[in-house]
């Protein structure tokens, strides 16, 4: 059973995933051979229509769960009841405030930090992805915001030596790359195959960084 609803989910088959909970609820909380839950799974793939029934039938979300989802009030109790959990990192390797940055959830990611969450916190599982490059990747500027007013490393750089401002960059983001820019950004930080944030850029966010 726990196969076949993470192939149902990799298939975005919707219908599929509803007749297998019907005939076993419990493999909402099934998770895959790596330890990411069938919910996370579905989330990570956003197939908001199968969220929706995983979540109808999990049960109570962990706190990357409800980080990701946005669930404020699961992810106050979590804090309240195991603060520690702030600090810990999921089968997959990352903190909660990775979840909220990157599934772009500006509430649970204030919740995280004004809590103790680490806005400098790296993932475990070697795509160096620090909660900023996170929070880029998600198109985020408000919670890219958030991060470096409390004291994200502008510069930090992921796998492939991916920073935020390249993120901004390709996505044409001028408000993100503003915001990176006013916190210090450097924008001669190359990428492992040498392309600055100004060459990944459209022309308005290129000739913007050319300028700082």
């Amino acid at each position: 059973m726990a196969h076949e609803i993470f192939e149902a989910i990799r298939k975005g088959e919707t219908e599929r995933v509803r007749q297998l909970l019907a005939q076993n609820p419990e493999s909402a909380r099934e998770h895959d051979d790596n330890g990411v839950s069938a919910l996370m799974q579905a989330r990570y793939r956003r197939q908001l229509a199968i969220v929706d029934l995983l979540r109808s039938s999990a049960g109570e979300l962990d706190i990357f769960e409800a980080a990701s989802l946005g669930d404020i009030d699961r992810l106050r109790l979590l804090i309240q009841q195991q603060p520690d959990l702030i600090c810990t990192f999921s089968a997959d390797g990352f903190t909660a405030l990775h979840f909220a940055a990157f599934f772009s959830q500006p509430e649970a990611a204030e919740e995280l930090l004004n809590n103790g969450a680490d806005p400098n916190a790296i993932a475990t599982n070697g795509t160096k992805l620090a909660v900023l490059n996170s929070a880029a990747a998600g198109g985020n500027t408000e919670i890219v915001a958030m991060l470096l007013r409390e004291g994200a490393n502008p510069d930090a750089q992921q796998e492939g030596g991916f920073t935020a401002l390249h993120a901004g960059a390709q996505q044409n983001n001028a408000e993100m790359v503003r915001a990176l820019l006013d916190a210090g950004a450097d924008v001669s930080i190359p990428t492992n195959d040498g392309k600055t944030a100004a060459e990944l850029a459209g022309p308005e966010v290129s000739a913007l960084l050319k300028r700082a």
